[in-house]
């Protein structure tokens, strides 16, 4: 008997939706990077990222994307102030329109844009075509007016927020079926297109009506029975209901005959292929070269597509890791080029061991049980020694079923010398991660030559620098995600259970991609001496990184212990005081509660609007009116005791490696687009230490016995750094003859002798020079000392006068990088500024005052780079007891042997101050003490 047959599915795409989205979404991408005068492309690159993954998502039969068409329609006739408020298309995406409308055509789908209509009407129109003729419909579209179609067989899907509208779906959202929709919409409105509803009738009360009254007719009919403010504006607005629901009411009759013209069929939006060759032309010529590159990976001779429909199972057999259980003629040409081995005999490994001892360059991947490094163990290894070729070594996996595996400690052991061997060189991504996982088991790994996450990081800091984006950006390879093989969520399983040849098939997939990636990006690097200094810096970087995450941190878990108590007791006693001061008790976290209490009962001022119209309680609220009244000055104190507790003095202690003692924090080194490091499990860098409740818990982290704790920062760096790079001379002579810089700066501004500067204009200084390095507004600046903005504006005025050759950094700078699209620091690391010629004003001004800081914080970044990298060699150089353990934004902190501390206080200081020469002097300070605090 033969199965019955799948109903057909008709794929409509809201295309004017989907352009909005991708414009927004994107960086301001250019044909020509960095390039302003070239075209714009970052809503093209979006709609092409868009379409694509949709028609690997849904499967259709029949498709077509349909946009809003130039001009008037309909409803302009009914209403001319229809859509009246809308802002107009920003002049890069009008330009994009048409090159949008192109390259969907190429991607196979058909291209509707029916004058006099809107996109909704003709979306609407083939749907109910579609419906008539047995065939389902799936609209992809974030605009929530379309839930008006949904029927059991039209289903609207919003993919950005993974949101599916079937029956169930809109009736769980809005409160109404899909039915009910239009007359919902009729009742509250739509502010984007300017239609009027009834006036104070919001979503819930126009659910309330509608249950009530059962539709919009109805009610109307009722209008009388309707009591309170909600009838009287109901009643008012009888005569408009009509007409506004005839304005937000989809269309289900266009004439589409001249432009599908198979109408009243289906057949002239039968889903396409793509026109490959016209595509290249397109991806060539705005500049989408990854996108080229996986046009032609993909290109797959006729003979060998035959091959792959006549054969569920294609590729080199059981053991190798090419199996594919289905057809997938995307990854055809993967199949037929890769030469994967998984090694389960001693006979496999010993042929390859050779292979891996005499490759040039050897690309490495381990898959272990945890992604926590210092707890990880091996599951199996990966080897790539050329592109395509690659084999795994299965060790640990244990499911039912599994086949006999190599003894993982043997293995590791014949590995150990070529491993330990630092004149082999080894690849790998995020190698960090990886040498601590080989030490967790008596390996010290030598010899990472390379890692593509950081040469990804120098060369593009600005992207994703996961080896699957990698891939996918440089070789136009995609690859298999991890959850494919082990699921996800609660049902994840971990890589242990996953079965071999899956494995084997996602670790070779990882160390080739790895090395090809590698082949990718190197020259680039190699042909830039800058950026290549950049390269060695963060490689060296990763090794003495690995060194302070193996050394760890002592914590006394017992002092922690007895803060957290004192912290529980202060905090159940804030709860009480602002419990009297409310009259009554009430959740300190909940903000409805808080508005209640601040606004209606207490009757406290206003400060500002949730987006609801609520009066909000955020921070920023708080600490305003905490200026004022006590109540919120508790509630603030309440929260930030709360935090430290349940941030720090509760969990620190639970850190604690069980074999170490140790607190191991992981350092993220590619993330900051600045160069600067990440501290996370636990961070390390966000302890606060503006309140003693905050410099307590650095009190927590000890010295052992016969040691102390060191710390060493360097003093003002990006003051030092801002002298040097805009050269001006009153700040350049102010740090070169010593003076105090912000005793300088406020003689400066307030024109006043140095001798006669007060503490608190030395304080309002202090404030300008670092506000002026991080783009701070005059605005932001009398906010933060607490003046009129005037006041604020004259004093920056003032500051240029007399500094001006900050203003000039500052004003060359900004136009260099709109120019550039990047800035540089005084090594030559690129800090990218994809938003700087942005037409969106916030994004715009956000980069702009990134481009002035970014050189500052990145020169910074790198200097404490390279006083950890050279620290690390001098006291490998010397034999040293004294060890790195922590690294915090411009701070290196040490645990030192008693017998060294003399040495420390000396030689740590010197070295940080002699790793660069600048047109200022740097100036490292350091101090000792039997814990972190004391020691500063």
């Amino acid at each position: 008997m033969s199965e019955p047959e799948h109903p057909k599915t008709l794929l409509l795409v809201d295309g004017s939706s989907y352009l909005y989205r991708a414009f927004h979404a994107m960086p301001d991408l250019r044909a020509v990077p960095g390039d302003p005068a070239s075209p714009a492309t970052g809503a093209i690159r979006g709609m092409i990222n868009m379409m694509q993954k949709l028609r690997k998502d849904v499967r259709a039969d029949y498709a077509a994307c349909v946009f809003d068409a130039p001009g008037k329609t309909f409803r302009d006739d009914l209403y001319p102030d229809y859509k009246a408020n809308r802002s107009p298309m920003p002049d890069d995406l009008r330009a994009q329109i048409e090159p949008i409308h192109e390259v969907v055509r190429l991607l196979g789908w058909k291209v509707l844009n029916v004058p006099g209509v809107e996109a909704d009407d003709v979306i609407g129109t083939l749907s109910c075509l579609a419906s008539d003729r047995g065939v389902r419909t799936v609209i992809s579209s974030g605009d929530k007016d379309l839930s008006q179609l949904v029927n059991e067989q039209v289903t609207v899907i919003d993919t950005m927020n993974d949101k599916v509208r079937d029956l169930a779906g809109v009736e769980a959202e809005f409160g109404v079926p899909p039915r009910l929709m239009v007359d919902y919409q009729a009742l509250v409105g739509d502010s984007v297109d300017n239609v009027p509803g009834v006036d104070k009738v919001g979503p819930k009360t126009a659910v309330k009506l509608l249950q009530e009254y059962g539709s919009l007719d109805a009610l109307i009919e009722r209008a009388a029975e309707v009591k309170g403010a909600v009838g009287e504006n109901l009643r008012r607005a009888l005569e408009w209901l009509p007409k506004g629901r005839a304005l937000l009411t989809i269309r289900k009759d266009c004439d589409l005959a001249g432009h599908i013209p198979g109408l009243p069929g289906l057949d002239d939006i039968v889903i396409g292929g793509q026109d490959v060759e016209r595509l290249k032309v397109f991806y060539d010529q705005y500049g989408f070269k990854g996108l080229v590159k996986q046009l032609e990976q993909h290109e797959v001779p006729p003979e060998l597509i035959e091959e792959q429909r006549s054969k569920k199972k294609v590729g080199p057999g059981p053991g190798t890791g090419g199996l594919f259980d289905e057809p997938d003629l995307s990854g055809l040409s993967k199949v037929t080029n890769l030469q994967y081995e998984t090694l389960l005999t001693w006979e496999q490994f010993d042929a390859w061991l050779p292979r891996i001892e005499a490759a040039p360059l050897v690309a490495l991947d381990t898959e272990t049980s945890s992604l926590d490094e210092m707890r990880a163990e091996i599951v199996g290894l990966s080897f790539s020694i050329e592109p395509g070729v690659a084999a795994y070594v299965p060790l640990a996996h244990s499911y039912a079923g599994a086949p006999e595996q190599l003894p993982r400690e043997p293995v590791l052991a014949r590995l150990k010398p070529w491993l330990e061997d630092a004149g082999r060189p080894k690849l790998g991504q995020h190698v960090k991660y990886d040498r601590h996982v080989f030490a967790n088991h008596g390996i010290e790994a030598r010899g990472y030559a390379h890692d593509t996450m950081l040469q990804s990081y120098v060369l593009e800091v600005h992207k994703p620098h996961g080896l699957a984006s990698l891939a996918e950006r440089h070789l136009g390879r995609s690859g298999i995600d991890f959850e494919t093989i082990a699921g996800k969520g609660a049902h994840q399983i971990p890589f242990q259970q996953v079965p071999i040849d899956k494995a084997a098939e996602y670790s070779c997939e990882d160390s080739d991609q790895t090395l090809d990636v590698h082949l990718a990006l190197w020259p680039k690097l190699e042909r830039d001496a800058r950026l290549r200094y950049i390269y060695d810096l963060e490689m060296r970087s990763s090794e003495a990184l690995y060194r302070i995450e193996r050394n760890g941190v002592l914590i006394d878990a017992g002092q922690l212990s007895r803060q957290s108590h004192e912290l529980g007791q202060r905090i159940m006693q804030l709860e009480q005081e602002a419990h009297e001061l409310a009259g009554q008790p009430f959740n300190l976290g909940s903000p409805k509660q808080i508005g209640e209490i601040f606004f209606g009962k207490l009757g406290l001022p206003v400060v500002k609007k949730t987006a609801s119209g609520a009066p909000s309680t955020d921070e920023e609220v708080l600490e305003k009116l905490a200026e004022d009244y006590p109540l919120p000055a508790k509630i603030l104190e309440h929260r930030g005791l709360s935090k430290l507790k349940g941030t720090y003095t509760d969990k620190l202690a639970q850190l604690a490696h069980p074999r170490t003692g140790r607190v191991h924090t992981h350092y993220a080194q590619a993330v900051a687009v600045t160069g600067r490091l990440s501290s996370n499990d636990p961070n390390l860098q966000n302890i606060p230490v503006k309140t003693a409740e905050g410099r307590r818990i650095r009190e927590a982290f000890v010295a052992p016995p016969g040691h102390a704790i060191a710390s060493a920062d360097y003093s003002q760096i990006e003051l030092r750094i801002m002298a040097h790079l805009s050269e001006d001379p009153a700040l350049l002579r102010a740090f070169t003859e010593g003076l105090d810089v912000h005793r300088a700066t406020a003689s400066e501004v307030f024109g006043v002798a140095p001798d006669q500067v007060t503490s608190e204009q030395r304080r309002y200084a202090k404030v300008i020079n670092f506000g002026l390095i991080y783009g701070m507004s005059s605005f932001g600046l009398a906010r933060n000392l607490g003046i009129e903005t005037k006041a604020a504006a004259a004093y920056i005025d003032r500051y240029f006068q007399r500094y001006p050759g900050v203003k000039h950094y500052m004003d060359e700078t900004r136009a260099s990088a709109k120019e550039r699209g990047f800035v540089e620091t005084v090594f030559g690391r690129r800090l990218y500024l994809p938003e700087i010629n942005s037409p969106n004003g916030p994004r715009r001004g956000g980069a702009e005052r990134a481009a002035i800081n970014a050189p500052m914080q990145g020169t910074a970044a790198d200097l404490i780079k390279l006083s950890m990298v050279r620290i690390q060699d001098l006291l490998d150089a010397q034999g040293r007891g004294t060890r790195m353990i922590m690294q915090v934004h411009d701070e290196l902190v040490f645990e030192v042997p008693e017998a060294e501390v003399e040495w420390v206080r000396t030689e740590i200081p010197r070295v940080m101050a002699g790793v660069a020469e600048l047109r200022v002097p740097l100036l490292a300070e350091i101090g000792v003490g039997p814990n972190w605090e004391q020691a500063h």
